[in-house]
């Protein structure tokens, strides 16, 4: 499989436990699960916030008044992709927990998620879209060696 240049832009807000985010998000990593959900070449910033932060940014963009787990800007798929994803870390945390899933695998999981997104995979619009989305999602996930997160949460 030959895999999309990516130049990548790794943020990390100030919050507590801002560490354990950092160690579940090694660039090494975060380049290599966004590698294989593109398409095409792309310029992503991936930025991981507090949940003021991320709360904020959803209000002002979705106009939906808290903070979720990861929100894709995408600002163009041709000739490249180019996109923000920003990762609100404690609704990552609380989460993964709930799903009994590693922090590291979650974050895998949103970033497959947000990436495609940004090249225009949408699961709100119709049942169709939304499980065609789940079953890329689940494919680029356990190419990665990745459990099926919906088969997860079906479980639960």
């Amino acid at each position: 499989m030959m895999l999309n240049r990516l130049t990548l832009s790794l943020q990390f807000g100030k919050f507590p436990d801002a560490a354990a985010h950092r160690a579940a998000l090694p660039r090494h990593q975060v380049t290599r699960w966004i590698r294989h959900a593109l398409q095409s070449d792309a310029e992503i910033t991936v930025r991981v916030v507090d949940a003021e932060e991320g709360r904020a940014l959803n209000r002002d963009y979705r106009h939906k008044d808290y903070a979720t787990n990861v929100l894709t800007f995408d600002y163009a798929q041709q000739p490249i992709v180019s996109a923000d994803l920003v990762l609100c870390a404690p609704v990552v945390a609380t989460e993964a927990r709930e799903n009994g899933k590693t922090l590291q695998a979650h974050y895998a999981h949103l970033l497959v998620h947000g990436v495609l997104h940004a090249q225009g995979w949408e699961h709100e619009s119709n049942v169709t879209d939304a499980l065609a989305m789940e079953a890329r999602e689940a494919l680029i996930l356990a190419g990665l060696g990745f459990d099926n997160p919906y088969q997860e949460m079906s479980q639960h």
